[in-house]
């Protein structure tokens, strides 16, 4: 019997980007959940097409905005980060049983907007003569999925409460470089995205508090111990604290990043 769980690992193996993000918008909601399933691990997660190259973030080069390569570059790391978020709401849904039926419709949706991003992205990427696949790009994101693959609360604290939550504080003046450059149409881009990743953040605040609940664990300094442990990037100024108030943090969370 497929389940919703188990509908979710056809498109997370998909190697080609766009058949990805179209079978994601595919998903069907209505499908039977089976929260209590433990279900194996299959080979060729995530699935990946044979470009981008995948280097160190450190490798990336910035290249001059005001050309046409320049922002193509730019649009390509955007739609990168979407095709990683998809792959993570993804995993998410089959990888953790036991969570309650709404934990997993949430993760759906939300891939399902992350595959709408990418679309629009990769659209408007080939609209100035490039595709996804064409720059160099970096494996950040699903490095620190793999380091949490054994913790739902390790996982939601760190994907969708820090790395995601960057792209709060950074969209804004992501934004302000496409339109600087007369790239409207990447700009109004960006107004869906930022909108959506608020909802994103706050879906995964929500999730964070439930299961520290459940755990009897304070989720302030739980989230202290699991950067501790963990390791990921550190966050960097300037934070965008009307965003992240949006998405339910907490005002000594935000007093907190200084």
């Amino acid at each position: 019997m497929t389940t919703l769980r188990t509908s979710v690992l056809p498109p997370l193996l998909t190697q080609n980007a766009v058949a990805k993000a179209q079978a994601v918008l595919a998903l069907s909601l209505d499908l039977p959940i089976d929260a209590s399933a433990q279900l194996a691990e299959p080979p060729g997660i995530p699935g990946r097409p044979n470009k981008p190259l995948l280097v160190h973030a450190k490798e990336i080069k910035q290249l001059p905005l005001v050309t046409t390569e320049g922002r193509a570059a730019l649009l390509h790391a955007l739609a990168h980060i979407e095709l990683n978020a998809i792959d993570l709401a993804l995993d998410v849904v089959w990888r953790f049983a036991d969570m309650p039926e709404p934990f997993y419709l949430d993760w759906v949706r939300i891939a399902q907007e992350e595959a709408l991003h990418f679309m629009l992205l990769r659209v408007h990427l080939v609209s100035i003569g490039h595709d996804y696949g064409d720059f160099p790009a970096h494996n950040t994101l699903w490095d620190i999925a793999e380091k949490t693959k054994g913790d739902v609360l390790a996982r939601i604290a760190l994907v969708p409460r820090l790395m995601e939550a960057r792209g709060l504080d950074a969209t804004p003046g992501v934004k302000n470089k496409l339109v600087s450059v007369r790239d409207l149409k990447g700009g109004k881009i960006l107004d869906i995205i930022m909108k959506d990743e608020i909802g994103h953040v706050a879906t995964g605040n929500h999730w964070y508090h439930w299961i520290c609940a459940q755990r009897q664990l304070d989720p302030i300094t739980t989230f202290a111990d699991l950067l501790a442990q963990y390791s990921p990037p550190k966050l960097r100024p300037p934070f965008n604290l009307e965003a992240r108030r949006l998405a339910g943090f907490l005002e000594e969370e935000l007093q907190l990043l200084g």
